[in-house]
């Protein structure tokens, strides 16, 4: 007799706040995963009901159990409101388990900076490594629990990253200004008037100007801070009246003027190595991207005149949220980065 073929023991895994929007994709991207099992999913008001009751396009039966510190897998991603995992992750990175946190709590260093723009209060040391998988793979490979970036702050990011952190650059940026469109659905599940079909079918509104929490986060990982600035920083967030996306325009004003070729050679150096972030010749959409993990980058004008114009886009709930979740999830494994996002 031949022995049993044995079964492949794959990671179990449970999203705690899985009845969100990125908690949706998240369910929806997991149960496929080849290499994980999903357990669990926690919810807090919606506990209870069944998952398919408030995403029927998406084939999952499990019912939503109310979080209270009891999750046994051994991956766990919260996808939960700002300041609701701040009592919850040091829990569970005690009990030794993976984590991947899609809220703010833990993306700034600066505890000032966390109080200034969330308006709350966390303890000092309360930051977990910050996940760009373009920019900081290594670190989130060595990582057990992560920080995962914001949507605004993915595109942004993106889009401005190898002006300040590409080795050898011979030009210094002065300024940046810029203006980003995000759908509707960045505003979360939550009811509000304001975000109804009849105030944003045919309407666009610029909110937060000056004071969005994503802009710190931006500042630090460009080798910045929002309280002392190496670069002036302008920030016009903007929702506008589609679903999904975040539409980023920036632009650039240099010290000098680098050369266009350059700034292209540049662009395509420094992300030779990135699945998910496609270099587009011509402008890009955000319908080219929407229900994918891709970052798409185009260099609009310049760098003439020391002015460069970069756009950027990305699916906020994808690779502005539960897509980048699962990437740092197989970089935390030693797994392929691409696995269950294409």
């Amino acid at each position: 007799m031949h022995p049993e073929p044995s079964l492949k023991v794959r990671h179990s895994v449970s999203v705690i706040g899985a009845s969100g929007y990125s908690g949706a994709e998240l369910v929806r991207l997991l149960q496929h995963h080849p290499e994980v099992r999903l357990e669990a999913l926690y919810a807090f008001s919606q506990a209870g009901k069944r998952f398919s009751d408030l995403y029927p396009a998406i084939p999952c039966d499990m019912a939503f159990r109310r979080y209270e510190g009891d999750c046994a897998s051994e991956i766990c991603f919260l996808a939960l409101p700002h300041g609701e995992a701040l009592g919850i992750v040091p829990e569970l990175v005690g009990s030794g388990k993976t984590v991947i946190d899609l809220s703010g709590d833990f993306r700034l260093k600066s505890p000032e900076e966390h109080a200034r723009f969330y308006g709350q209060n966390k303890p000092s040391g309360a930051c977990l490594t910050y996940a760009v998988p373009e920019l900081f793979r290594n670190e989130i490979s060595g990582s057990t629990a992560v920080s995962n970036p914001g949507c605004y702050a993915t595109s942004i990011i993106l889009g401005l990253a190898p002006l300040f952190l590409a080795p050898g650059r011979s030009f210094s940026v002065r300024s940046v200004s810029c203006t980003a469109v995000s759908g509707i659905s960045g505003a979360g599940r939550s009811s509000k008037t304001e975000l109804s079909f009849s105030e944003m079918s045919e309407n666009m509104r610029a909110y937060k100007v000056g004071g969005h929490q994503h802009t710190p986060e931006i500042m630090q990982a460009l080798g910045s801070s929002a309280s002392d600035p190496s670069f002036d920083f302008t920030f016009t967030p903007v929702i506008g009246p589609f679903t999904r996306g975040i539409y980023s325009v920036l632009t650039v004003f240099f010290d000098g003027k680098p050369e266009a070729d350059s700034m292209h050679g540049l662009y395509r150096s420094f992300y030779a190595g990135a699945p998910f972030v496609r270099l587009r010749e011509s402008m890009t959409e955000v319908r080219h991207v929407a229900q994918t993990n891709f970052c798409d980058i185009h260099l609009a004008h310049g760098p003439e005149n020391g002015r460069m114009v970069i756009v950027s886009a990305i699916d906020n709930l994808l690779k502005g949220a539960a897509g980048q979740a699962v990437q740092n999830m197989n970089l935390m494994l030693g797994l392929e980065e691409t696995l269950g996002l294409r």
